[in-house]
């Protein structure tokens, strides 16, 4: 395919519109472009093309930017009513440090409404520096012209997401399965994390059925897009027209997922109201071996591990730890303080007003590797217990979400 064939083919660019639905409103709320053109009977795939490193870098800027063109002049009406997210290959756009960009955005596109613009970019295909790209788009913003990362993953680079301070964080719904980056991973808690603390929504794409509709509303999406609600048009939909539809889905969502929260809070309720009753009746001493090994013949069931601090997080009882279906003991543990945990500090406070105790979120074991809750109580005299929960004990129990 010659150069010479694709700018002469330009003017019968096909634009294509697909429809950004929000879970707050239920209704299309925004729009991102793609572009098809064909060229001696052959289909091209403009977001594509613009990454193909055997086509001339300045044809294919010419040609993203046709179809940012094109795009905008079809749309300039609708932006009152919608956002636009317009793609953008950050190594093309920082040949002339963004300018080409932004003045064919404000060519089209009155002041007021640079605000409904997004740059949506692949921040791990931009091939330069980091903090040269955040420049340019720094000043864009200054504009109102928001960036949204794409295809955020467990190769992104956080302190990049950081740096570029994106409106919104765009995730392949595909990714979220416990066998490629599930919603444990700890990759994806730090990029929920990062978002709520940048004030970043998340968007879920790619969604091609109901069960990957609820997995994304599950997981903290503000944002979808995807065939199963409705594919890329040449058109503009109105923007409740699928809204009766995506609103029953929610409520159904929402139904299951009040089930399952409800179960899972009374199987909570239940281990801690067991596990404190087990404690309570027993006459342990943090400097008494055969009390703690008693209690954790005891606690055989629910755990694997738990140890004794004082309210300055120094560790007081050795570890108790189940290996091989036995209880031993480990004095090497005696003195270690752990107040540098997150929250350790915070969570004694609250055991010195609640005597029921605390069950803490999920999260990793860091000499098991497995997932593990631990429950948390005062004892007498500024003594507090942590009980590490078993693996098995939590899946069983549906405690593992």
């Amino acid at each position: 395919m010659e150069a010479l064939d694709i700018l002469d083919s330009l003017n019968e660019m096909t634009v294509f519109y697909e429809p950004i639905f929000s879970a707050d409103s239920h209704s299309i709320v925004a729009y991102e472009v793609s572009g098809k053109l064909t060229v001696d009977d052959k289909t091209i795939d403009i977001i594509d093309f613009t990454y193909d490193s055997t086509m001339p870098e300045d044809l294919r800027k010419e040609v993203e930017l046709y179809l940012i063109d094109k795009a905008l002049s079809e749309t300039k009406d609708a932006l009152k009513e919608y956002y636009l997210y317009l793609p953008c290959n950050p190594n093309l756009f920082m040949t002339d440090i963004g300018d080409a960009y932004f003045q064919t955005i404000k060519k089209n596109v009155d002041e007021s409404l640079l605000s409904k613009i997004y740059l949506v970019i692949p921040a791990h295909k931009y091939e330069g520096e980091a903090e040269d790209l955040h420049h340019p788009i720094r000043y864009m913003k200054t504009y109102g012209v928001k960036i949204a990362l794409d295809e955020i993953g467990k190769d992104s680079n956080l302190d990049q997401i950081l740096m570029l301070e994106p409106a919104v964080l765009i995730i392949n719904i595909s990714q979220l399965n416990y066998d490629a980056w599930g919603s444990q991973n700890p990759v994806f808690t730090a990029i929920q994390n990062l978002a709520i603390k940048m004030g970043a929504a998340l968007m879920f794409h790619d969604i091609k059925t109901d069960y990957q509709l609820h997995h994304a509303w599950k997981h903290g999406a503000r944002y979808f897009k995807g065939e199963y609600l409705q594919k890329p048009s040449t058109q503009l939909n109105p923007k409740d027209a699928l809204k009766e539809r995506f609103r029953n889905d929610c409520k159904q969502f929402i139904a299951t997922e009040r089930k399952q929260l409800e179960l899972k809070y009374e199987e909570m309720k239940k281990l801690k109201r067991n596990i404190s009753t087990i404690v309570e009746q027993s006459k342990i001493q943090s400097n008494d071996v055969e009390s703690l090994l008693a209690l954790a013949r005891k606690l055989n069931q629910y755990a694997f591990r738990f140890y004794i601090c004082n309210e300055e997080g120094f560790q007081i009882s050795p570890n108790i730890v189940r290996k091989n279906g036995e209880w031993v003991v480990e004095e090497e543990a005696l003195g270690k303080n752990w107040s540098w945990r997150p929250y350790f500090l915070l969570n004694i406070i609250k055991l010195k007003d609640d005597a029921k105790g605390e069950l803490s979120n999920i999260y990793s074991d860091i000499k098991t590797g497995e997932l593990t809750r631990t429950f948390s109580m005062k004892l007498d005299d500024d003594e507090y217990l942590f009980v590490d929960i078993s693996h098995d004990y939590l899946y069983e129990h549906n405690l593992l979400i």
